[in-house]
């Protein structure tokens, strides 16, 4: 997901982002734990985007605040 993407969504569509990369991220680890996981990079690419979503949701807050 690239950051151009997230800046168009607004709090709550960022909230329901995160948490769904969340989830994601929690099935990416459980199958990794049982070895069912093939795509192994998909693990970093769900930290980033998480990571992503929850530096602009902090920048949006910052900036309702001013």
């Amino acid at each position: 997901m690239k950051a151009v993407d997230v800046r168009a969504l607004s709090a709550d569509q960022l909230n329901d982002e995160l948490a769904k990369l969340k989830k994601e991220q929690f099935n990416l680890r459980f199958q990794k734990a049982t070895g069912q996981l093939e795509k192994t990079s998909r693990i970093n690419e769900v930290r980033k985007d998480i990571a992503r979503v929850k530096t602009i949701a902090r920048q949006k807050a910052a900036e309702a605040k001013a």
